[in-house]
């Protein structure tokens, strides 16, 4: 073994920064390089197989962290390690429209090598608030619920809450085959294996794989390529908007990603903080959030998944999603449980730039519409007890209901058209006035 370290040692070329692993302590290594810069991509030999990649992530006294893009195995004491001088980047632009690729823009589809003619670096200062368009154009999603009484801005983002199983990922699908967009881009963080294909063959179909591209790293993957799928996925939309497209980014999780930061923050030596999540990570959602949106080229309109447990927003990773987001659509179990599809709870969700986007009389009419949601929601024990005397208005409201909902939750779940969800708004606000 020492034999073969020694002959990998001889091929490094006079001058040439260079280094050995002096420790491994969980998913890092700690390695003698001198001069080595966070970010910067190392190759570490192996006593077999081929050398591996690994990302510098921090500092211990004058010795460099570093952790590989990929299993330990093979790993001695002493091996040598090699600065590439570089940093993290993807492959983009037309070469991976219709690609699976996984974390380090490799493919994953069996559709041969990605043409390397394009690449994008993974971590990019996200445009200047001055240099950042107004958002002033609504975006039709074809979901009921959303265009009648949440309408989207070309440009925003959103956070899309919702426990396990209650339908998030179909509700994703249904927005990559339905919103018009040049370019989609989906990230798949820390999804198990067999419903990233389940994913890929039943919810999107041919013309939506066909302008997607789908970044992927599962669950059994090093923390740190989860971060990388989340950031190159990002990286290939912001090309794409800097040549003036609208990017429709669609990332699930959010909170697998934040995870991931915590993971490999903690394994860098940094405290836990607030309910075991560093502080790092709360600092470094921002600075992904933020590159999403418009710019002065074109805009990226993003939707995150949070997951949460029992309708739980106050969660720290939800929490500070929704502090940063433009707004959140919440997904409700209960509606899921009574089979309303999305289940989208119109009550505790919100856009905050729908009032931006839309006109003054589509503004009433979903006020109309929301009042008697809230109705219903604020009495609901009463009404099914039968101890729930309503006024007149109360009573025209409470048996327009039902027609609400079914408007809203569709059997089927098919796609409307945005002037067909106003008009038919309008006409149900204009009975109850």
């Amino acid at each position: 073994m020492m034999q073969e370290l020694q002959r990998e040692l001889a091929t490094f070329r006079v001058g040439e920064r260079s280094g050995r692993v002096e420790e491994s302590i969980g998913t890092v290594l700690r390695v003698t390089l001198p001069d080595a810069q966070v970010g910067e991509i190392c190759r570490v030999h192996r006593v077999s197989g081929e050398p591996i990649d690994a990302e510098v992530i921090g500092f211990d006294r004058r010795d460099a962290l570093l952790m590989p893009l990929g299993g330990m195995d093979g790993i001695a004491a002493g091996a040598a390690v090699q600065p590439t001088g570089t940093v993290a980047r993807v492959v983009c632009g037309a070469a991976v429209e219709g690609r699976v690729l996984d974390a380090v823009g490799a493919p994953l589809d069996e559709l041969g090598p990605v043409p390397a003619e394009q690449y994008a670096p993974l971590f990019q200062a996200p445009p200047s608030p001055l240099r950042r368009q107004p958002l002033r154009q609504a975006l039709p999603t074809g979901i009921r619920a959303i265009d009648a009484m949440l309408t989207l801005a070309v440009g925003q983002r959103i956070g899309l809450f919702a426990g396990a199983g209650v339908g998030k990922s179909t509700l994703l699908s249904q927005l990559a085959r339905q919103v018009r967009a040049d370019r989609v881009v989906i990230a798949l963080i820390g999804e198990r294996g067999r419903e990233v294909r389940g994913f890929l063959e039943d919810d999107l179909d041919a013309a939506t794989r066909a302008r997607s591209t789908i970044v992927v790293s599962t669950s059994d993957q090093p923390a740190l390529l989860r971060l990388r799928a989340a950031h190159a996925a990002t990286a290939i939309a912001e090309a794409a908007r800097a040549r003036g497209e609208h990017v429709l980014l669609l990332m699930d999780s959010l909170t697998r990603f934040a995870r991931a930061v915590r993971e490999v923050a903690l394994a860098a030596g940094e405290p836990p903080g607030r309910q075991g999540f560093p502080a790092s990570v709360f600092a470094t959602l921002p600075r992904l959030l933020e590159r999403a949106g418009s710019s002065a080229e074109g805009a990226i309109t993003a939707i995150y998944t949070v997951l949460v447990a029992g309708d739980d927003l106050e969660e720290p990773v939800a929490d500070e999603a929704m502090s940063l987001l433009d707004g959140h659509i919440l997904l409700s179990r209960r509606l899921a449980d009574r089979r309303q599809f999305p289940a989208i709870d119109v009550a505790r969700s919100r856009s905050r730039l729908m009032n931006a986007v839309v006109t003054r009389e589509h503004r009433q009419d979903a006020e109309v519409a929301a009042r008697v949601l809230d109705l219903y929601a604020a009495n609901e024990d009463r009404i099914r007890a039968g101890a729930f005397l309503p006024d007149v208005r109360e009573k025209k409201m409470l048996e327009a209901h039902p027609e609400l909902l079914k408007f809203l939750y569709p059997e089927g779940g098919g796609p409307g058209t945005l002037p067909e969800t106003l008009a038919w708004l309008r006409a149900f606000a204009a009975r109850l006035r």
